[in-house]
């Protein structure tokens, strides 16, 4: 007896831990409180989760700060939900999709390749409402993947949060622009 050709499935399976789930990145940012200061990151994650175009990833950030007046260290853990190839939602009109325009504008010659995404974030932070308890983190993402081998690509991104910290015995919330530019393995 033989058996069928395999068939193509039409529904996304999940994925969990994917080929691809770790990533290393290097965070260059300016904050509005606590400190007022450029400074670099490190922050890194893993894809927990992949079904189709979405994915759900955990990042652990850990930022320092160290000057003769003051030493601050943060710690961030937070979710990453994140929607792949979201520009794809513009696939129309089939003579010229808006979705290929934009890719081409934006990304050249990599417009097949690329792989933009939009994202949030939802996490903690420690320290935050005071020195030994956690405080809130959300924000949102926005970037690029560029594959670049079997297992290895090139990401860049820009993300928004606000989250507590304690600085100096005083808790406020803070704002962080965020500029990535990491690898994924």
């Amino acid at each position: 007896m033989t058996m069928p050709p395999r068939a193509a499935a039409i529904e996304a399976v999940p994925e969990w831990f994917p080929l691809r789930p770790f990533n290393f990145d290097v965070s260059f940012n300016q904050r509005t409180f606590g400190p007022q200061a450029r400074v670099i990151a490190v922050q890194t994650g893993l894809t927990a989760l992949r079904y189709g175009l979405l994915e759900i990833r955990t990042i652990y950030q850990y930022y320092s700060h160290h000057t003769p007046n003051f030493v601050t260290d943060q710690h961030s853990l937070f979710v990453n939900p994140r929607w792949n190839n979201f520009i794809d939602v513009l696939d129309f009109p089939k003579a010229y999709p808006i979705n290929r325009a934009i890719r081409h504008v934006l990304f050249g010659p990599l417009e097949d390749r690329a792989v933009p995404y939009v994202g949030a974030l939802i996490g903690g932070t420690i320290p935050g409402r005071d020195a030994d308890s956690p405080g809130y983190l959300y924000g949102g993402q926005v970037g690029v993947r560029f594959p670049v081998a079997r297992g290895f690509s090139v990401d860049m991104g820009a993300q928004y949060s606000r989250f507590e910290i304690d600085f100096k015995g005083k808790s406020d919330v803070s704002q962080q622009w965020l500029f990535t530019i990491g690898v994924r393995f």
